[in-house]
Formats: structure tokens, C-alpha cells, sequence
């Protein structure tokens, strides 16, 4: 393996850094020239944002845009890179690689076993303009050791962690790569432990799929995270890699203008995630529609019957599956016409009566107008005629009145509040609740909690809003808007995909959130069964997506732990067999060097060993990040005395990653609700050293 000392091959890079980040300059150059012609007609100003993602791309492309080349059996060299440049002569090989391009694969997928053609890789560490230093891999059909770019990878590892993630573009490994350039079609569920890059692989998947797939783009990208935590943990990483169709959220702050207020027992979490409510709520929905009956509406001083069968027609032809509101306002528009059709035909009975007994005047009155007449008068309304009456019968506010209290118009919050505080419908609606349940549900204070946030989404998409358009949601942004802005705002906007982090902790009603976001179910769901902590009775995949997909969605795996050290690692076999678990722990590929290490305290003498212990670890890990994780019950006061420290519960920690941790009292974090789970989380979340403050 070549290293940093080979000054011919950093020079030979150097120079290639140089010519493309001249050439990249040059684009940007000419993209600000074009951006700054005056916007006309609509195409143009789409134009204009085309152009404008261009060139922020090419600016965010600045810190690493080539960190590596592959050199085929055949001669030809390719860079691979942040972003693609093409060349300036027209046909020519680009210059630089997108490291989402076809072409550039074999860079994460070529191994000495299968070297796909290429006979050496290489990878290019940079700061800013610089090459800092070269790593070459020989791809002759040796053995090895099964990883790509080892020492690039082992390095990155090894960097101090600044408390955000960044890329990983230039270390990404094959079972990684596999996973990022899979078909988007359906749900795609991938397991993996601590460590192995979900998260990674998650993020780097939806730059791919937004590269890839430009209809995509178009339709934004959701990325459902755990927490607030962990997305501001993630907020760098795709605007890194040039992407802005993206909207970031959690399952608490998908439903917009909607905010959790309080908190809930497990209990209740549980039995509000549960999928009978899905159900359970269409059924109380079309309980609210109204019953066919004869309507008598009043139109200019005289009343008109509408007879119960019209009706009861215009009520089915109008749900057909409708939302509520969209079903009402369908109705009324047949309302409408209806009674302008019974107007008319009364009219024309009127003039029918009048006219009898008067046809010998109405006779010489046409003859001595020089008409033909045949003793009859047209009282009948044209078709157009219909229609304008309909339209004032609809502008009329008493007929707005009449079919508001006909149908009423009804408020997503209200509706589930009166289901959920009244036993007796709770009853009826929910008949899978035992008398016990009912009574715990019926009993919750008001303001809303994380639970009944997927409960209040089904609600509003089953009222819809008060005026539903069929295709809301799929158009794209209008003016210089952001795509991402306006499906952030709209509660039923339809994503071109959806990426869920630590997907083991949805609910099944909070899949169903998902699934109405969307339809299509092109998703993909990262996270580890084993360290579930939620609610919900889950312990495997299966059981989590059957409510959502049945048994049609594909599996993959990731199986090496990249980021936990060997010597953590090995502590974990005996947590997850105590969590029930049947998976083994994913192989750490490196060691630290650093065993883990106890200290056995009073309560007493917690916090003043705890100050000591986060000390010594920051003097330690200085530059780097250091995190405490603690049981619920000890969380808060641990605050109060280490002030600049996050001090988290192992449910607030996942996802997240410090070069040092300190576990406080494991044992309450182990007796704690699907404890074990807890523990496995706050054992791995170190990328170096491990301390365990032990309580006597």
C-alpha cells in the first residue's frame, strides 16, 4: 500500500486537484453568469432553478471534490468525485466522476476477488486544494481483508467526532454501496447493529435516488429521523452533498402546525400505536356521514322537496371513497343542481296550469302577432339556463347554511377529542379495547401527546381538507420556491420517496403515516430491532411492517460494525441474549487499543465522580466529543452538575455517536421498560473509549 511519503504520487494527484478545481471554478463562473440574465416566462425562471442547484452544488464541492480514481486492466483512469465536470471538449470523458454515476461503482464494489476490470483503486485524502496523502489498493486477485480502502477507512475512523456527522462518500464499503444503489420500487428494509452505517448508508441513499431518479427531485425526499436531536446531528450531511429536495422531520413533527404537548405512559403509547385505530377511525368517519332522507330547501319564498332516493343516490355517488370534506363538497355541487333541476320542473307545471282553459286567446293572441301558434307556451329552461340557476343556488347563503347543517364541516382535533374522551364510542369504534384500556385512554389529560399524533394525521387525511383538490401535492413549486418548502407546509404532499432512521421505533399507526406520504411505498427503512425501545411488542421485522406491507417488502443487512470498537463490541453478545435476541452483534473490524473501564460508587458519590470522570475524558479526547448516558431517573440531576456535556437516556442517544462515553449506573438503564435494548444502545455508542460508572 502506498503511503504519504510517495511524493510522486501526491504530486501526480496535486495536479489533477488543480485542473479540476479550475474547471469547476469555470463552471460556477459561467452558471453566475447565466443566473444573472433577467428571468422571463416560466420556463425560463425553471431554468433558472435548475441552474441555481447547479451552481450551489458546485459551490458546496469545495472540501473533497476528488478523493479517488480507479485505474482499469485496460489503461483507462478514472477520478471519482463530489460532484461531475464534465469536460470541455464536446463528447469527451468527463473529468471528474459523480460518485453516484454507473460508471464510478467499481470504486465501492471492486475487491481483489472480484476486481470488475480494474486493476488498482486509490484513495485521495484532501483539505481544501491540498492532497494530503494517497492510499493504493492492489486489485490482482490477492487476499485481503475483505474491506475497501482500508486505510482510508481506518483513518476516517479514527478522526476525533465533532457532534455532527458528516459525508462518507469517499469510505463507503460494498455491502454499504449494495444497499445505496438499490432498486426504489418498494419498501426495502435494512437491519443493522451498532456501528455498521445506517445512518450513512440512509443519507447517501437519498442523494443517489435524487441523482438517479430526477421525478424524485421533483417530489422531495422525507427523512424521518428519531428526534430533533438526531436530525440536527444529520442537518450537514445532504446539503453536503449538494442535495435541498429533502424534508427532515420526525413522527412527532410530521402533522404541520401540530406540536406535542405532553408526555404519555408506555401504556398508552402502546395501545395508541396500535393498527386497530386505523380502522377504527374510518369506521367512526363514515358514522359521521349523513343518513338519506327527503330534503325540503326554500329557494326565492318557496320550498322544494328533494325526495330521499335522490338523495341517498347523491350521498353514495359522493363518498366513493372521498375524504369527508372532498364527499361534501361533491354532494352539495349535486345538491345544487338537483333542486335547479326541481325548480324547473315545477316552473314548467305552473305554466302546464296556466296554460289549460286559455288556449283559444293564447290562439288568436298568436295569430295576431302573425305566429302559427298551436296554443302552447315554452316554459321549459335550456340546459345553460339549469346551470346558471345551480350556480346562484349555490352562491346563496341560506342554501350554504342548510347543507352545513345537512353535512357539517368538522375539525380533525375535535373529532378524535370526543372519540377518545367517551368511553361509550371508544367502545363501539374500538372493540378490541378491553373495559381497562378504554378507561386509561378516556381518562388522558387534554393537550396532545406523541401517541396521538399518527391517530390525529389519520383523522385529518380521512375529513380531508374543506377544499380538497384531487391533485394537491404532486405539482411542482411554483416561482423560486423550494421544493422542499412547500411540501414542509402541506400536510398531504406526496413524496417520491421516504427514508426512515431507526425505523424499528415506529408504531404501526406511525407507518401509516408513512404510507400516506407515500402511496407508492417507494421506502426505505433503517434501523436495528435489537435496539428497540418503543412502546410497541415488536421483536423482529416482520411483526414491525405487517400492518403496512404484509409480507411484500424486500430485506437486506448490514453486518460489520465500523464505528464501536472491538473491545465494547465484545460486551454486547450477553446484553443482547438477555434482550431476547437471536442476532449476534456485528463484527468490529478495528480495536481502539482502550479497554473498557468501571468505576463502583455510592449515590452519594455520584456526581462528584461523575464531574471527575467527564473530565479526565474531555482532557483525553480534546478536539473530539464526549457524551454521557444515564437512566431516566438520574438524567436530570446529572445535568445540573456536568453544564456543556449532553446527558441523555439511551433513547435519546441512538443514532448518536462521541469518542468517549461514560455510562452511568448500566444497571438502571437495564431495569428500565425493554431495559437490555437500552443498554445495548449505551454500551455502542463510542468510537474509542468506554467508562461505566457502577452504583453500590
Amino acid at each position: 500500500m502506498l503511503r504519504e511519503y510517495d511524493t510522486s504520487a501526491i504530486a501526480e494527484e496535486q495536479e489533477f486537484l488543480d485542473r479540476a478545481t479550475d474547471r469547476r471554478d469555470r463552471l460556477a463562473g459561467r452558471l453566475l453568469a447565466e443566473l444573472a440574465e433577467e428571468a422571463g416566462d416560466a420556463v425560463e425562471r425553471a431554468r433558472q432553478r435548475m441552474l441555481r442547484a447547479q451552481h450551489e452544488e458546485l459551490r458546496r464541492a469545495s472540501e473533497g471534490l476528488v478523493f479517488g480514481r480507479i485505474d482499469a486492466t485496460d489503461g483507462t483512469v478514472r477520478h471519482i468525485g463530489r460532484v461531475g465536470l464534465r469536460a470541455e471538449e464536446e463528447g469527451a470523458e468527463p473529468v471528474l466522476l459523480d460518485w453516484r454515476a454507473a460508471a464510478a461503482r467499481p470504486f465501492y464494489t471492486a475487491t481483489p476477488v472480484d476486481p470488475q476490470g480494474q486493476a488498482r483503486r486509490r484513495h485521495i485524502r484532501t483539505t481544501g486544494s491540498v492532497v494530503l496523502g494517497v492510499d493504493d489498493e492492489p486489485l490482482d486477485g490477492a487476499a485481503g481483508s475483505g474491506l475497501v480502502g482500508e486505510g482510508a477507512l481506518l483513518a476516517a475512523l479514527g478522526q476525533r467526532r465533532t457532534g455532527r456527522m458528516s459525508t462518507a462518500i469517499a469510505t463507503l464499503q460494498r455491502e454499504q454501496d449494495d444497499i445505496i444503489r438499490a432498486g426504489a420500487s418498494g419498501p426495502l428494509i435494512v437491519q443493522g447493529g451498532p456501528g455498521t452505517g445506517k445512518t450513512v448508508v440512509a443519507l447517501h441513499r437519498v442523494a443517489y435516488l435524487l441523482f438517479t431518479h430526477q421525478q424524485m427531485a421533483d417530489q422531495a425526499v422525507l427523512v424521518l429521523g428519531p428526534s430533533g436531536r438526531f436530525l440536527d446531528y444529520i442537518a450537514q450531511v445532504l446539503p453536503a452533498l449538494g442535495e435541498t429536495a429533502v424534508v427532515s422531520a420526525t413522527c412527532d413533527t410530521l402533522l404541520p402546525g401540530v406540536l406535542v404537548e405532553r408526555p404519555e405512559s408506555r401504556r398508552l403509547a402502546e395501545i395508541k400505536g396500535r393498527a386497530v385505530w386505523q380502522q377504527a377511525l374510518e369506521r367512526y368517519v363514515a358514522a359521521l356521514l349523513p343518513r338519506p332522507r327527503d330534503l325540503r330547501l326554500r329557494w326565492e319564498g318557496e320550498f322544494t322537496v328533494i325526495p330521499e332516493p335522490a338523495v341517498a343516490q347523491a350521498l353514495t355517488s359522493a363518498v366513493q371513497g372521498r375524504p369527508y370534506h372532498r364527499a361534501r363538497s361533491v354532494f352539495a355541487d349535486q345538491l345544487h343542481r338537483l333542486l335547479a333541476e326541481a325548480i324547473a320542473e315545477q316552473r314548467e307545471a305552473l305554466l302546464e296550469e296556466m296554460e289549460q282553459g286559455y288556449e283559444d286567446i293564447l290562439a288568436r293572441f298568436d295569430r295576431s302577432n302573425g305566429v302559427d301558434g298551436s296554443g302552447a307556451v315554452d316554459g321549459q329552461l335550456s340546459e345553460e339556463d339549469i346551470e346558471e340557476l345551480a350556480d346562484r343556488i349555490a352562491a346563496d347563503p341560506a342554501i350554504g347554511r342548510f347543507v352545513e347543517a345537512f353535512w357539517p364541516t368538522r375539525e380533525p382535533g375535535r373529532l378524535l377529542r370526543d372519540l377518545l374522551c367517551d368511553p361509550a364510542l371508544l367502545a363501539a369504534f374500538v372493540p378490541s379495547l378491553s373495559p381497562d384500556e378504554i378507561a386509561a385512554v378516556a381518562a388522558e389529560p387534554g393537550g396532545w401527546s406523541s401517541g396521538d399524533i399518527a391517530l390525529l394525521d389519520a383523522a385529518a387525511d380521512l375529513l380531508g381538507d374543506h377544499a380538497d383538490a384531487p391533485d394537491r401535492g404532486r405539482a411542482a413549486a411554483p416561482g423560486g420556491e423550494l421544493v422542499a418548502d412547500r411540501a414542509r407546509r402541506q400536510r398531504d404532499w406526496v413524496y417520491g420517496h421516504v427514508v426512515i432512521d431507526e425505523a424499528q421505533e415506529l408504531s404501526e399507526m406511525q407507518w401509516q403515516m408513512v404510507l400516506r406520504r407515500c402511496p407508492s411505498r417507494s421506502v426505505t427503512a433503517v434501523g436495528d430491532i435489537d435496539q428497540a425501545e418503543a412502546a410497541h411488542r415488536h421483536t423482529s421485522w416482520a411483526q414491525a411492517v405487517r400492518a403496512a406491507f404484509g409480507d411484500r417488502w424486500t430485506a437486506a443487512e448490514l453486518t460489520i460494525c465500523y464505528r464501536t470498537p472491538r473491545e465494547v463490541m465484545d460486551l454486547t453478545g450477553p446484553v443482547l441474549a438477555k434482550a431476547g435476541s437471536g442476532n449476534a452483534p456485528p463484527r468490529a473490524v478495528r480495536a481502539s487499543g482502550i479497554e473498557p473501564w468501571q468505576l463502583t460508587v455510592t449515590p452519594g458519590e455520584l456526581a462528584g465522580a461523575a464531574q471527575r470522570a467527564v473530565r479526565e475524558l474531555r482532557d483525553r479526547w480534546a478536539g473530539g466529543t464526549v457524551g454521557v448516558v444515564a437512566p431516566a431517573a438520574r438524567a436530570d440531576g446529572l445535568r445540573e452538575v456536568l453544564a456543556g456535556v449532553p446527558v441523555l437516556t439511551a433513547a435519546q442517544a441512538k443514532g448518536l455517536e462521541w469518542d468517549a462515553t461514560l455510562l452511568v449506573d448500566p444497571d438502571g438503564i437495564a431495569a428500565e421498560p425493554r431495559g437490555w435494548n437500552g443498554l445495548y444502545v449505551a454500551l455502542t455508542r463510542c468510537t474509542q473509549e468506554l467508562g461505566q460508572v457502577i452504583l453500590t
